[in-house]
């Protein structure tokens, strides 16, 4: 394993200028029509094998929680702890001030009072305040016949409204089955999934728990879940960036 890209300024400078390459005109698009955006190729494959080949060394962590224990599903995931590997907290910083844009955006047309500094470290102080000091950053890791069910991650009473889930193993290869699902669930109507395809290394963005739908009378609200469909074959690794601490 060599994680010596993970562990340098390089990295944290790397993802500040590939996250400024990605077609932010077409990401906010996406998010504002179906709640979920894919930012391809956002981490290489090198990158992707280092960062899953971190899950078994412990000291990287803060907890470990196996779903099937909690009636989250089946596989399992640990929590990082800080200081965060420098890639993934390079890529924390450098997504959180353009998703803060569309999170305001979102917050004023559902009418939301709620505004997010454009500064990821202002932010987090904010968590701290309201003492919401755990990492929630997370790898996770899914075997034969693991699924994560539908869920919302809220670890508090101050949450940013989106997140953000990166792709380590490659569909077909490495593993089969394991989709990201979202769905959505409109006032008095039947839920929506959206399947979002992946390849290893691309990311995806998507609503945490809310975001606003034209309507004939205004913006209103709807209600996402997210999940992962159960694995058919092989071993699929996934890390996730969420953006507010938790309690």
């Amino acid at each position: 394993m060599t994680i010596h890209s993970l562990n340098t300024k390089r990295a944290s400078r790397s993802a500040e200028s590939r996250v400024a390459a990605q077609d932010w005109r077409a990401l906010v698009s996406d998010l504002n029509a179906q709640g979920c955006a894919v930012m391809p190729g956002l981490m290489s494959s090198e990158e992707c094998a280092d960062v899953a080949g971190l899950y078994p060394h412990e000291e990287h962590f803060r907890s470990h929680v196996v779903m099937a224990r909690h009636g989250f599903g089946k596989g399992e995931y640990r929590y990082f702890k800080y200081p965060l590997p420098d890639l993934i907290e390079g890529l924390r910083t450098a997504l959180y001030p353009r998703l803060a844009t569309v999170a305001n955006d979102w917050n004023e047309k559902m009418g939301v009072a709620q505004r997010y500094p454009s500064d990821h470290a202002a932010f987090l102080k904010r968590c701290h305040d309201e003492g919401q000091t755990r990492p929630t950053p997370l790898l996770l890791q899914y075997g034969p016949g693991d699924f994560n069910c539908l869920h919302q991650d809220l670890y508090g009473t101050l949450a940013f409204p989106l997140q953000v889930a990166i792709l380590l193993s490659e569909p077909g290869e490495d593993f089969t089955g394991g989709e990201f699902v979202l769905t959505e669930q409109r006032p008095r109507m039947q839920s929506r999934a959206e399947v979002v395809p992946l390849k290893r290394g691309d990311a995806v963005i998507f609503a945490v728990h809310n975001r606003p739908v034209q309507g004939t009378k205004g913006y209103y609200r709807v209600n996402l879940r997210h999940g992962v469909s159960r694995l058919r074959s092989g071993q699929r690794h996934t890390v996730g960036i969420i953006f507010h601490d938790a309690k």
